[in-house]
């Protein structure tokens, strides 16, 4: 059973999982800037939908150029349960403005499911693997981006915060307790 946050007419869940398991309209991949998807979640959703999530990352960079930081991009999302992988790019920690890139990827990553159209969108914690950004960091970020966004969301009715591992899920529980009740 998720741990649900209401946030006007958004609800909040949080999961420990495994996110290209959910049933959402959109899964959010924590990308870099190539769309290189060679470890971590992003390693997971090619793994899981098929090489095909590959090539088109590898076609919009061909056409776009690289995403910028705090940036996102979407593809289809083959195999998935979802419809669309949207293609987050978080900074690294140790970034002077790394905060402010943080909240952009998470931002943009629910303004794009507004563009589209969609109801559910699935989070992972962002920059939090191979980046380095600390949970509880990435947890506070995402609770202030989650409640300034809630009261202009259209579309959107339900965004899942799926953490993988204990640890992730207990930081993002005890801040979002504290933030969002």
């Amino acid at each position: 059973m998720p741990l649900s946050f209401n946030l006007g007419r958004l609800v909040v869940e949080l999961v420990e999982g495994d996110i290209t398991e959910l049933e959402a309209d959109a899964i959010v991949n924590a990308a870099n800037e190539y769309l290189k998807h060679g470890g971590g979640v992003a390693a997971a959703i090619v793994r899981k939908g098929g090489w095909v999530i590959q090539e088109e990352s590898d076609r919009y960079v061909r056409e776009h150029g690289p995403v910028p930081v705090g940036g996102v991009a979407v593809t289809g999302a083959g195999r998935l349960k979802a419809k669309y992988v949207i293609h987050a790019v978080g900074p690294r920690y140790g970034d002077p403005q790394g905060d402010e890139k943080l909240a952009s990827a998470i931002r943009n990553s629910l303004l794009k499911a507004e563009e589209l159209g969609l109801e559910s969108i699935a989070l992972p914690a962002i920059s939090t693997g191979a980046f380095g950004y600390p949970y509880e960091r990435c947890a506070r970020i995402m609770a202030g981006v989650l409640k300034e966004f809630a009261p202009s969301a259209k579309s959107l009715k339900r965004v899942i915060v799926c953490l993988f591992g204990r640890e992730a899920y207990e930081t993002f529980r005890r801040v979002f307790e504290e933030e969002l009740r």
